[in-house]
């Protein structure tokens, strides 16, 4: 698990190359924002808006 080890950070930073231990920057950015996504959406409605509708 060192720089001569292809499927380590090491070993691809060594290398050059990416992938599943070494994501390439657009990778990355792709994930962060489909994770960011669903966190902004999901708004709770304000407590007094559902009690007027349930009435």
């Amino acid at each position: 698990m060192g720089k001569g080890d292809k499927r380590s950070k090491k070993g691809k930073i060594s290398k050059g190359t990416f992938g599943k231990s070494r994501p390439t920057m657009k990778l990355k950015l792709k994930r962060a924002e489909s994770n960011a996504k669903p966190a902004a959406k999901a708004k709770a409605k304000p407590k007094a808006a559902v009690k007027a509708k349930e009435k």
